[in-house]
């Protein structure tokens, strides 16, 4: 395992990261008036759940064991925004503006993993996978803002 300790180590990042994004798009879901987004937000977390579980079969398949729960950052800045919304409530913008911020953050951990180089061969693979999931929900989810934003 520990000539994959690296590869191991990204990829649990990811799956934490990963995991933070599902718990946001299902708590998006459960706080939006929308019908529409709210089956939007539960189509990108079964999305997401499922790079989640290809990124541990890659964990598992180099030896190791995967991240099962999200990332401290990703549970304290759940918290900080349980707090908000219940400080100035949630209103749909709000909500899509905080999912697209989450779609930035998690977009840029996979595109730092795959330039740092820490991932080889099969494992790179199913990264690049992943990342072209988390593209097209980022560049979904940025549709929708912008679309928001033009028709306020």
């Amino acid at each position: 395992m520990t000539e994959h300790s690296e590869s191991i180590s990204t990829l649990n990042t990811l799956i934490a990261t990963t995991i933070d994004s599902i718990t946001g798009y299902e708590d998006s879901a459960k706080n939006i008036d929308s019908e529409q987004l709210r089956e939007t937000f539960r189509s990108r977390a079964d999305e997401r759940q499922r790079v989640v579980e290809d990124l541990r079969a890659e964990v598992r398949r180099l030896g190791g064991d995967p991240e099962q729960g999200g990332s401290f950052m990703g549970k304290t800045h759940q918290r900080f925004e349980d707090l908000k919304a219940a400080i100035t409530g949630r209103d749909e913008k709000a909500i899509v503006n905080e999912v697209e911020r989450g779609e930035d953050y998690l977009k840029d951990k996979f595109e730092t993993a795959l330039k740092d180089g820490d991932l080889n061969g099969e494992s790179r693979s199913v990264v690049e996978r992943a990342y072209q999931s988390v593209r097209a929900g980022h560049d979904q989810i940025s549709q929708l803002k912008h679309g928001l934003e033009a028709s306020a």
